[in-house]
């Protein structure tokens, strides 16, 4: 099973990173990066990883959002968490020096070239984001949002068979959302 030290670890410096934080949904940003991981750890579970992949995943889960969101950098997470990790929070990060338009294809073309443990990351990610869209959204954003889902999973949905029925079920149900 995967450690709960490891684990503690990564949430430690999450909470560091993300600080006062929120999710558009005012919440700390820490539930967030904890709901993510959460998937991962039942896939990990269902998918039956050895420990070492699950920890990765799990850390990189807990990590994901820290190049992209805060001042941290990718030394940062090296420095406490290796370069396997810190590669795969790298991976998960999109490039805010590309057009909006291309960040997402160059995220997921870098993650395909990650071990599968940190691929299920980004489907975990998207089942996690996949709720109720913040109220602000219009009806295009909705859209978008759903589009992209589909992109992720039809990118990533070899890479966790558990995972991918899950972000599948999960974007039927964001339908209701879509007028």
């Amino acid at each position: 099973m995967f450690s709960q030290e490891e684990y503690l670890k990564a949430l430690r410096f999450a909470a560091k990173a993300h600080k006062e934080q929120k999710t558009p949904y005012d919440l700390p940003y820490l539930t967030h990066v904890a709901s993510v991981a959460i998937e991962v750890i039942h896939a990990s579970i269902e998918s039956k990883l050895d420990d070492d992949k699950a920890n990765k995943a799990i850390s990189c889960a807990l990590l994901h959002d820290v190049l992209e969101d805060t001042s941290f950098t990718f030394d940062d997470i090296f420095d406490e968490f290796g370069l396997d990790i810190a590669e795969g929070v790298e991976a998960l990060s999109k490039n805010s020096d590309l057009p909006k338009k291309e960040q997402m294809q160059d995220s997921l073309n870098r993650i395909l070239e990650q071990p599968y443990e940190v691929q299920l990351v980004k489907l975990a990610d998207r089942i996690t984001n996949l709720q109720k869209p913040p109220k602000h959204w219009d009806n295009e954003k909705k859209k978008a949002y759903l589009k992209e889902a589909k992109f992720i999973l039809s990118c990533l949905k070899n890479s966790n068979l558990y995972l991918s029925a899950r972000l599948e079920k999960k974007i039927e149900d964001y339908n209701q959302y879509i007028d």
